[in-house]
């Protein structure tokens, strides 16, 4: 069952070729708590090699990554600091990757100047098992009644009685 609640997680790292597969455990961890356990392979197979992509082609090793789950789809999003970087020549492996892998990719500049590649990935369903109808089994134990205390007809009063005497302690 998918998780009912729209999450969101924000990691920044300085990228080198250690973190990247403690950011991958990291991104696991998450998906796995998050109910997304068929999204754990795709997702973190994409974040690490952009990763790794952006610690041999970038001068400014500081990323940030996220992550959206809207409860239909999984966005992923790598940004990178550094100007210089070009998503077209020194990431095109990854791009290509990503454009294969995913439901949806996409690379745009933020309004400090640096790239962000997100990435989507659909959440699938799970295996469905079709129901198997059983067949009524009998009763082994015989059912006790539960005892009713009688209350008198006397100890009731009238309905109008019942009805005055309300009114009067909500008053």
């Amino acid at each position: 069952m998918k998780t009912a609640v729209p999450c969101y997680y924000h990691l920044d790292v300085e990228v080198s070729p250690e973190r990247v597969g403690q950011v991958r455990r990291i991104l696991a961890a998450h998906l796995r708590f998050w109910d997304l356990e068929n999204l754990v392979e795709p997702v973190c197979t994409g974040a690490e090699m952009l990763l790794r992509a952006i610690d041999e082609h970038a001068s400014d090793k500081h990323t940030s990554i996220e992550m959206w789950w809207n409860r239909q789809h999984l966005i992923t999003a790598v940004g990178g600091n550094d100007h210089a970087l070009r998503p077209d020549q020194d990431l095109r492996t990854c791009l290509q990757h990503l454009a294969a892998t995913s439901d949806g990719w996409g690379c745009c500049a933020a309004d400090t100047g640096a790239k962000v590649i997100w990435f989507s990935q659909r959440a699938r369903a799970g295996e469905r098992v079709p129901l198997v109808a059983k067949g009524p089994e009998p009763i082994t134990q015989e059912g006790l009644e539960v005892p009713r205390e009688i209350m008198p007809m006397a100890r009731l009063g009238r309905p109008a009685d019942i009805v005055n005497g309300v009114l009067e302690e909500a008053r």
